[in-house]
This record gives C-alpha cells, sequence and structure tokens, in this order.
C-alpha cells in the first residue's frame, strides 16, 4: 500500500512538473536564434532569415514592411506568403506598420521603430522574455490584459487596479540593449530597436545592383 501511495506521489510530481515546463517555453524557444536570424544568408535589415513584403497593409497605401515583415514570414497564411504557422489577418488584427493617431493612442515613442507602430511595439519575441504570448507586458498569463492594454491606451484603463499611478510607471519588457540586459523598466528606461547599418539586401536587390554595375 505505502509503495502505491509513493508510486501515486511520484506521478503527480511529474505530471506537475512537466506541466511548469511546458507553461515556461515559449514557442520561441525551440524555433532558436537561427529560425528568425540567418548568419551567413540573411533575406532582410538585422540579419533576417525570413522576409514577406507580400503582405498589403489595410491601413496604408504599402505592404507591411519593417520588422513586421519579418513577423508575417511565419505568421501569415501561405497564400500570402507567410509559413503558415500561426497566422493572423492583418485585415483583422490591431494596426502595424503605421504612424499611430495621437488621439487614438498615447504610443511611447521608445515603442516606434522609425515613428511606426511594428510587431515589436507589442512583443518582444525573443526566449529571454518570460511574459505571457511574448507581451512587452506581464499580464499574468494573459489575466491582466488591461495592464498590456494601458501601455498605449492609458484613459481607457482603470490604472488603480493594476497598481498603477501612471502610464509612466508600467514596466515594459525589453531584450535590445545588451548593456542593460533582458529587463522590465519604464519606457522611457528601455530601447526595443537599435539602428544599425542596412547593408543586408534581398537577393533581388543584390542581382538588380549587380546588373546596374554591368
Amino acid at each position: 500500500m505505502r509503495r502505491l501511495v509513493l508510486l501515486g506521489v511520484l506521478v503527480c510530481t511529474l505530471v506537475l512538473a512537466g506541466q511548469t515546463l511546458a507553461l515556461a517555453a515559449g514557442p520561441h524557444d525551440a524555433l532558436n536564434c537561427t529560425g528568425c536570424h540567418s548568419i551567413h544568408y540573411a533575406v532582410g535589415a538585422k540579419a533576417f532569415a525570413v522576409n514577406n513584403d507580400k503582405v498589403a497593409n489595410p491601413r496604408g497605401d504599402s505592404n507591411v514592411g519593417g520588422v513586421s515583415a519579418l513577423c508575417l514570414g511565419c505568421h501569415e497564411e501561405t497564400k500570402n506568403g507567410g509559413a503558415g504557422i500561426k497566422p493572423i489577418s492583418v485585415h483583422r488584427t490591431h494596426p502595424i506598420y503605421l504612424v499611430p493617431n495621437n488621439k487614438i493612442a498615447k504610443v511611447p515613442p521608445q515603442l516606434l521603430v522609425n515613428g511606426r507602430l511594428e510587431c515589436t511595439s507589442c512583443h518582444d519575441p525573443h526566449p529571454s522574455n518570460p511574459a505571457y504570448r511574448y507581451l512587452r507586458v506581464d499580464t499574468k498569463g494573459g489575466a491582466a490584459m488591461g495592464a498590456f492594454c494601458a501601455a498605449c491606451h492609458p484613459a481607457k484603463v482603470d490604472l488603480a487596479s493594476y497598481g498603477l499611478k501612471s502610464q509612466d510607471a508600467l514596466p515594459i519588457f525589453s531584450s535590445m540593449d545588451e548593456s542593460k540586459g533582458a529587463l522590465f523598466a519604464p519606457a522611457a528606461q528601455i530601447t526595443i530597436h537599435n539602428e544599425t547599418p542596412n547593408y543586408i539586401k534581398p537577393p533581388q536587390a543584390q542581382q538588380t545592383n549587380q546588373q546596374t554595375k554591368k
């Protein structure tokens, strides 16, 4: 009888441990760095391994570009140039790749990339981010989504219910400043985008340059 009890405890412990590990690891953890970045054969800026610039932006006069084009390389349907991995529809999702309207959203400038709202304005996709769905704000596993919305829509959120005195006090995650490391800090203290020379050019652009030189 005692052995059965011990066996039952052991099984429960293993099951709970397995569930904890499963929750602790996001999909990008298994993907590895080279799922998004290519060391020697990049197809976009920032050494991106994928770049889907074929998706029309329903809220602009151009296709979705920038960092968001990297994200859509995986998270868009195959018919639209993506890999079909948990695809979204830019026609039904939160606006991306646009200059925010200050009357609609009070976006901290630190969360914009070249003045535009990108996928990375809301998400830090690196595995060091412990937050739910790689959001930049800790939402307690999705139970406190209002805290996340407060990052840009503070007038619409009951800040006090999340222990906040102001939008500026909201801790936001970033892993983009290696001198500081991965951390949660107020928006004024974080960096989500580093300006680097965009010397990496897609294969088509390289061919065009070579033809021009000839």
